[in-house]
């Protein structure tokens, strides 16, 4: 089953504003595969989130430049700023929480209060 990760330019492109989702993996995977049902299940149901699948390895600019370490790694942006992280994510309810946080990101002024 090919999951169809694309090779990506060496800088990462503009994510644009609002919430994105970059799964970073290779096809041949046996963790990716397992995934995609979970996956498709969250992300499949939402519109106005854009979903980059990225094809990773040694050498491949984007996903050192994320510091992927293990597929498959999800990273939630919103407003190309990353909101939240999953490596090798199991069933829907990891991967609803870390999409809501990219639909619904804290104010600034939260991130700080929290620090606090």
């Amino acid at each position: 089953m090919a999951i169809g990760y694309k090779t990506m330019p060496p800088q990462p492109p503009d994510y644009g504003t609002g919430p994105a989702v970059l799964e970073f993996g290779v096809d041949w995977c046996s963790h990716c595969r397992g995934a995609q049902e979970s996956i498709g299940q969250v992300l499949g149901g939402v519109s106005g989130v854009a979903h980059y699948r990225i094809e990773d390895g040694p050498g491949r600019p984007l996903g050192r430049a994320f510091k992927i370490k293990r597929w498959p790694t999800l990273v939630f942006l919103h407003d190309g700023r990353e909101v939240e992280r999953l490596v090798r994510p199991v069933g829907v309810d990891a991967i609803r929480e870390a999409l809501d946080k990219a639909l619904h990101p804290p104010a600034a002024d939260d991130k700080v209060a929290a620090a606090v």
